[in-house]
């Protein structure tokens, strides 16, 4: 059994292989991030949000929860898991100079 599909205005079907008429795009851009995530910073205790001092903090920044009082570094409050919730924040990656 033979299947013809033949439309008007169409052309005749090729003979070249379907796999060399694909066009592939590769697409490149040139602008870089430092985003990595966006996040919410709760408490991992009590999962209270937790508000930060200043516009950047270091993940290993002290941090303690203002209601539990539950002590610990700024990346053990972060949660990436979604959705995030009102207290959300960016976590950016930072290359620092040698030593």
């Amino acid at each position: 059994m033979a299947l013809h599909r033949f439309f008007e205005g169409s052309d005749a079907v090729s003979s070249t292989p379907l796999h060399r008429r694909a066009r592939h795009v590769e697409e490149r851009r040139t602008v870089r991030t430092t985003l990595v995530s966006t996040a919410t910073l709760a408490c991992p205790r009590c999962d209270v949000p937790v508000a930060l001092d200043g516009p950047r903090v270091d993940v290993t920044a002290p941090l303690r929860c203002p209601f539990c009082r539950h002590d610990g570094r700024v990346r053990d409050f972060l949660s990436l898991r979604a959705p995030t919730r009102p207290t959300r924040v960016e976590v950016h990656v930072v290359a620092r100079g040698p030593r």
